[in-house]
């Protein structure tokens, strides 16, 4: 008979789909997981497992061994494994739990199973095998070192034991079945970015890195079955990971084309490091990467996994993989299965994780510029609807005042602000009057003024570009300066500028448009490097021609391909959502990188369009915009 802990588990609920086929288990379940235990039983066990109410904070576990019976094996595979969890935490539940489950043992008479990991390897120095333990090492980490002191623990116990260490275990081969985000997957939402932002075909750099000690939880399960039961092994410890992994940059780029995202065609090794020692320091210190530590690893440096990375140390594990061919168990290639770890990932562990909008925005105060029309009517609409305190900003106060009473029936809050952006000392009272309400949480700098006419028809016109810099420009700046003092306060805070896709297309006759955009771009880039580490975030959000009342005086517009205010709407959401440093279209991305590949030849089309579009706009052509011109821009989308 078969007593396991922490078979709700990842790990834990794949080993039991193996035990129960041998037969009885019971299982520890704390206060709290019945319901979830029940469910793993009727699904996946078909009611063969027992429920044992337990707790590893209890002494032995809280359970009496002499009313459980005859257990010939004790599989320990709880623990706590949270990377952002402090010492305290760690030791009481993988240390401690670890003591009070070899005293159960004792007293059942039972053989110790032991789930350790392969992080105890911690610094050590070349190759790690499973007959190496105490080697000196730091671990860097409160959880490998609650790991490395349980492991102690278990190999002082007089009673029969066995210790299994897997390796970075993924998802399942079969399945893609993980239930968290981790390990190689904390890569996926970048190669998900990055195949939003760039065609398949572009090569990038990436980091090469060492062999990764990778384990589908399906190899780990049926090895820990297949090991547990075999004679002569006690006081054995066994390496439970793939024997010829693939390295970072070939694992990632495995994922990338199951994503069909860009490869990383030019890896870097880890020679560069060691070439150029200052190289790690550095990107030690860049912002991404704190953040990602503060993340996913609770601000700790990461040493160990850096040096797996890095391969500083290597994880040998020929005993074990001797002893698991013997029996037919063998690790699929990592090539076999990378797609179904992002088709898992992609099809549930990313939407579960995905924060919406009224998280983001639920009691926070949104400032959104123009809202007395279009965009910005629609986006106040929008974040009053999930939960923000809209603060409704623009010149027609009498707009304003319906729209929030529009939005306040409909169960939000709003408060509406009257101010004109083109002038200081009505930005300056604005800014005032909403540091009164809190603060700025989110600034959506969304008014503005747009121009188009023929750069021949603009030499006696130098005000069009003074009056788009003194709105679009300097107005969504002297709001940015006046709120980033309390955003910084207060540790958090992010700017949304909507910009224009004719930054990324450069349309002809926009001069002075696209200048105060640009403008406002560049500005806010040299700012976000200056703030990031004082948790503000900019997001530029490049939005195409919009079906809004700022187009409808140009009649050129009316067979131009527009996006409806609620598209715009969305991707603004978006942007407050998921923080990106960019929000585009795929037409204005790869117009972008288009000017970018081939610049003379994006420069002679852009020229010969804008010969072919007329400057006073439809009416100029008696109707022909039917024609071929027309019946382009009808075909594009957005």
């Amino acid at each position: 008979m078969y007593l396991v802990t922490g078979a709700t588990g990842f790990l834990g609920k794949h080993l039991v789909d193996h035990l129960v086929q041998r037969g009885p288990v019971s299982c520890v379940v704390r206060a709290g997981s019945e319901e979830r235990f029940d469910s793993l039983n009727q699904t996946r066990w078909g009611g063969r497992a027992q429920r044992i109410e337990g707790d590893l904070g209890a002494e032995r576990l809280g359970l009496d061994a002499d009313r459980l019976g005859p257990i010939e094996h004790l599989v320990h595979c709880a623990a706590l494994y949270d990377l952002r969890a402090d010492e305290q935490a760690c030791r009481a539940a993988n240390v401690e739990g670890t003591a009070r489950a070899l005293a159960l043992a004792a007293a059942l008479g039972a053989n110790f199973h032991h789930v350790s990991t392969i992080a105890v390897a911690g610094d050590a120095d070349g190759a790690f095998s499973e007959d190496d333990f105490d080697r000196g090492q730091d671990h860097g980490h409160p959880y490998p070192a609650s790991k490395y002191a349980a492991e102690a623990l278990v190999r002082a116990h007089r009673g029969p034991f066995r210790i299994y260490r897997p390796g970075m275990i993924v998802g399942s081969s079969q399945t893609g079945e993980a239930d968290k985000a981790d390990g190689i997957a904390l890569l996926f939402p970048l190669i998900r970015r990055l195949r939003g932002a760039l065609p398949a075909w572009v090569p990038l750099i990436g980091y090469e890195g060492a062999p990764l000690p990778l384990a589908p939880v399906d190899f780990v399960a049926r090895g820990i079955d297949h090991l547990l039961h075999l004679d002569g092994l006690d006081g054995r410890t066994f390496h439970l990971v793939d024997p010829a992994p693939p390295t970072l940059g070939e694992a990632a780029n495995l994922v990338a084309a199951a994503a069909h995202a860009p490869r990383f065609a030019f890896r870097l090794t880890p020679a560069l490091f060691e070439a150029f020692p200052v190289v790690l320091p550095m990107l030690r210190g860049l912002p991404m990467v704190k953040k990602a530590r503060d993340k996913h690893l609770g601000g700790a440096e990461g040493g160990p996994m850096l040096r797996l990375l890095s391969g500083r140390t290597q994880i040998r594990s020929e005993r074990t993989q001797a002893l698991l061919d013997a029996g037919g168990v063998t690790c699929p290639p990592f090539a076999s299965y990378a797609w179904r770890l992002w088709d898992h990932w992609d099809r549930v562990l990313r939407p579960a994780q995905v924060r919406t909008l009224a998280q983001t925005v639920r009691g926070r105060r949104v400032v959104v510029t123009g809202a007395s029309s279009g965009i910005g009517e629609e986006v106040a609409r929008v974040l009053g609807s999930q939960g923000a305190h809209v603060v409704l900003v623009a010149r027609s106060t009498d707009k304003l005042a319906a729209l929030a009473t529009e939005i306040r029936a409909a169960g939000g809050t709003a408060t509406p602000l009257g101010c004109d952006i083109s002038d200081p000392t009505s930005i300056a009272a604005l800014v005032a009057a909403v540091e009164e309400l809190g603060g700025c949480d989110v600034l959506i700098n969304n008014a503005g003024r747009s121009i188009r006419r023929a750069v021949s028809e603009s030499g006696d016109r130098f005000h069009d570009f003074e009056r788009t810099m003194q709105l679009n420009y300097f107005g969504a700046l002297r709001l940015i300066l006046g709120f980033l003092p309390g955003m910084r306060a207060r540790g958090r805070g992010h700017v949304v500028n909507v910009l224009s896709m004719g930054l990324q297309t450069k349309v002809p006759k926009y001069a002075a448009y696209i200048a105060s955009k640009a403008a406002l771009e560049a500005a806010s880039a040299s700012i976000h490097a200056e703030v990031l580490h004082d948790g503000v975030r900019f997001t530029s959000v490049y939005m195409p021609l919009v079906r809004t009342p700022m187009i409808a005086p140009s009649a050129i517009y009316r067979t131009w391909p527009a996006m409806e205010v609620g598209e715009a709407a969305a991707m603004v959401s978006r942007a407050i959502t998921e923080q990106p440093t960019r929000v585009s279209t795929p037409l204005g991305t790869m117009s972008m990188f288009w000017g970018l590949l081939a610049p003379e030849a994006g420069l002679r089309i852009l020229n010969r369009g804008s010969r072919m579009v007329p400057d006073e706009g439809e009416e100029a052509t008696d109707g022909r915009s039917s024609g071929i011109v027309g019946r382009i821009l009808r075909s594009v989308t957005y």
